[in-house]
C-alpha cells in the first residue's frame, strides 16, 4: 500500500459531473460504481451545507442512520457534532458536513443495525473524485478532519491525529485543488468521543480544538 496520499483515484471519475453543482453531486453519486460498496449500501451520501460555506467537516463514512437517510451526520456522532459545533460558537450555516466515502461499509448486524467497518485504502481512493469535486464547488477557507481516515485521505497513512490534532496544517500539495483551503485542523471523530469512558473529557477536547477553527474563520 503505498504511503501517498488518496488524492483524485480513478475509481469514482467516470461518475462525476464535468461542471458540478451540489445537486448534481447528489444526484451522480447514486449511480457510482466506483468501488464495490455501492453495491450493499442504500444510497451514495453527499455532502449537506451551503456551496459557499466557509468550513467543511470531513468525515470518513456514513453510517446506518446516514445510509438509510441520504444524509451525513444524522446519528448519534452526528448530534454529539451538533452539540460541539454549538459549544464552540461555530453557526451551522456556516458548516459543509462530508465524509471522505460516500457509501457506507459495513460487516454483518447487530439487531437491526448494521455494524460499521472501516474504509480501506482502496474505498478512500476510489471516493478520491467526489471529494475533490465537493471542494471544488465549497472552495472552503478551512478543512476540520474528523479522524485518522480523513485524515490520512489528504496526508498518506503515516498520519496520525495524535500527533496533529488541534494545531493548524496547511493543504497537503499532493492533494491538488485547484482553489485550495488555507488551512486543515485535524481533531477526533465524534464517534470517538462516544465510545471513550472519559466522554465529557474528550468532548470538552473536541470543543477546544473546533473554538481554534472558530477563530480561524
Amino acid at each position: 500500500m503505498s504511503d501517498e496520499p488518496a488524492g483524485p483515484g480513478a475509481g469514482a471519475s467516470p461518475w462525476v459531473p464535468d461542471h458540478p453543482t451540489l445537486a448534481s453531486l447528489r444526484g451522480a453519486v447514486q449511480e457510482c460504481h466506483g468501488c464495490e460498496l455501492w453495491q450493499h449500501a442504500t444510497q451514495g451520501v453527499m455532502g449537506e451545507g451551503r456551496d459557499d460555506a466557509p468550513l467543511i467537516l470531513l468525515g470518513e463514512q456514513p453510517g446506518d442512520k446516514e445510509d438509510v437517510a441520504g444524509e451525513p451526520f444524522v446519528g448519534p456522532a452526528g448530534k454529539l457534532l451538533d452539540k460541539a459545533l454549538d459549544a464552540a460558537g461555530i453557526d451551522p450555516e456556516d458548516v459543509f458536513k462530508t465524509n471522505v466515502v460516500k457509501h457506507f461499509r459495513f460487516s454483518g448486524t447487530r439487531g437491526k443495525q448494521r455494524i460499521h467497518k472501516s474504509p480501506s485504502r482502496v474505498h478512500v481512493s476510489a471516493c478520491g473524485p467526489w471529494l475533490m469535486a465537493e471542494l471544488a464547488v465549497v472552495r472552503p477557507t478551512g478543512v476540520v478532519l474528523l479522524g485518522g481516515t480523513a485524515g490520512k485521505a489528504l496526508y498518506g497513512s503515516g498520519f496520525r491525529v495524535g500527533e496533529s490534532r488541534g494545531r493548524m496544517l496547511d493543504w497537503p500539495e499532493a492533494f491538488e485543488v485547484r482553489r485550495p483551503p488555507a488551512w486543515v485542523l485535524p481533531t477526533t471523530h465524534p464517534s470517538a468521543v462516544l465510545r471513550t469512558r472519559g466522554r465529557q473529557h474528550a468532548f470538552e477536547e473536541l470543543v477546544a480544538d473546533l473554538r481554534i477553527a472558530a477563530d480561524a474563520l
